[in-house]
């Protein structure tokens, strides 16, 4: 068992069998650290393994804090999860679903590792969370769209010029930046904002099923197929969002760009076209020119879709906008959990200037929503209740807390050498703590070698946790 617990030692056979294997597999060892990330966890997580390998679990992915990650529950507190579903970040800022079986490694009494099994379910996730074949209104308007800086004013500005005609618009920006937010307002600002408006997310289904979706199906097309009309026909009249579209195959994509161009739609196994009225709002969260370069795009449909081209900023390129998105959520979430909570502390407010935030407002949300479950009825937010992601990412903001009271007349005054010491020890000991003891780490956030903090541990008299 020794043996799983150090990459090196696993012999390139082993690594070969889990590399073949159709399900996730992530080992970290006693301190947290990933040894073991087999090729089809890379995959699902879109992450390189050497990103994942020899790192923290909690600098890779987005976690609120360490209860939400089941590897390290099952590491620090001997945790079995079966059959557990389980949604977090990456450090990319990729939203994951997944089914999990998350066990503690133990040899001889004591847990030295974790490990977790893991099944891929996002695509079927991000399937139950659209409007597919219910016909909804849009619940947003630009009214709702939070920010004052130049970057977003323009952008809304241009999007609600996009209202006063029926062109294709394709918005572009990063995972959790607001596409949606933005197609929704265009539809409820337009004329057909009293027809459907039908968000339909195309990433990574089957071809058969997207298809059908989209344009329908007859009785007989296929076993088990009925009378059914797709998402063309029932938003026919107002709006349909295509969020991901470069995720369609090639062929889908022919057929789409026939069906804007010619306004009609064929249903899988019918012999006759139907006219439709619908207005496409498509969106992509990379670059369409590099997609069309990887053939993830056809060049032909990017330019039937961007008559109209609304580039959303990402959250770090708008970052005067952050404090009234935190206002926003704040209040929202107040309310939500009947809470009195006034604001965030001054150290936060630089903290989040600092931040690149990966996963952009949602990710921001996330934070203050994680942050007002953890906080007393009117108490502020400051620098505890962030996620250790964030906290680790920062350490400098949470300075050890040394005795500045006077020195007591008649009292002997400490010599500045000793204050001095006292005061690398707490704060060593703190880094320590917070990167659970992995020494290379925490020599990583000092700036210093770990040679060098090792010195330190053992001039200092720092006891290490055992693990």
């Amino acid at each position: 068992m020794h043996q799983l617990i150090t990459l090196p030692t696993l012999h390139p056979i082993y690594m070969q069998l889990l590399d073949s294997l159709d399900i996730g597999i992530h080992v970290v060892n006693h301190e947290g650290t990933s040894v073991i990330y087999n090729k089809r966890m890379s995959e699902m997580e879109d992450m390189d393994k050497k990103d994942v390998l020899n790192k923290n679990i909690m600098d890779i992915f987005l976690f609120n804090s360490e209860e939400e990650s089941r590897l390290l529950q099952a590491l620090h507190k001997g945790s079995i999860r079966k059959n557990a579903k389980q949604t977090y970040f990456t450090y990319k800022g990729q939203e994951i679903t997944t089914i999990n079986n998350t066990y503690p490694l133990i040899h001889e009494g004591l847990i030295i590792g974790a490990v977790e099994i893991a099944k891929d379910i996002t695509k079927l996730e991000r399937l139950s969370r659209v409007t597919s074949l219910e016909k909804v209104g849009a619940k947003f308007t630009f009214d709702q769209i939070i920010g004052n800086s130049r970057a977003i004013v323009e952008v809304i500005e241009n999007a609600k010029k996009a209202t006063r005609t029926t062109s294709s618009v394709l918005i572009i920006g990063e995972t959790g930046t607001g596409k949606e937010l933005f197609a929704q307002s265009i539809h409820s600002g337009s004329d057909r904002s009293s027809k459907p408006f039908i968000s339909q997310n195309c990433a990574a289904l089957p071809d058969t099923l997207i298809e059908s979706i989209l344009f329908g199906t007859v009785k007989g097309a296929f076993t088990g197929a009925t009378e059914h009309p797709g998402l063309f026909e029932q938003a026919n009249g107002g709006t349909l969002m295509l969020d991901e579209i470069n995720s369609l195959s090639a062929t889908l994509q022919a057929k789409l760009l026939r069906a804007i161009q010619e306004k009609t739609i064929r249903r899988i196994g019918d012999t006759k076209d139907r006219p439709i009225d619908v207005r496409i709002l498509a969106t992509m969260n990379e670059d369409p020119l590099r997609a069309i370069q990887k053939n993830n795009l056809r060049e032909d449909l990017y330019y039937r879709l961007s008559v109209v081209s609304i580039v959303i900023p990402p959250l770090k390129k708008r970052k005067e906008d952050i404090f009234s998105l935190v206002e926003h959520f704040i209040m929202k979430y107040n309310s939500r959990f009947q809470l009195n909570v006034p604001g965030v502390s001054e150290e936060i407010k630089n903290l989040f200037l600092e931040y690149d935030w990966p996963g952009n407002v949602r990710e921001l949300e996330h934070m203050i929503e994680g942050a007002m479950n953890l906080i007393n009825y009117d108490e502020q937010i400051d620098f505890s209740h962030l996620p250790t992601h964030v906290r680790t990412k920062f350490p400098l903001y949470e300075l050890p807390t040394v005795s500045t009271q006077p020195v007591l007349e008649g009292s002997p005054p400490k010599p500045l050498q000793k204050y001095m010491e006292d005061a690398e020890k707490v704060y060593v000991e703190q880094i320590l703590k917070q990167n659970n003891g992995n020494i290379t780490q925490a020599a990583k956030d000092l700036g210093l070698s770990r040679q060098s903090l090792q010195y330190r541990i053992k001039k200092l008299h720092i006891l290490m946790r055992k693990a």
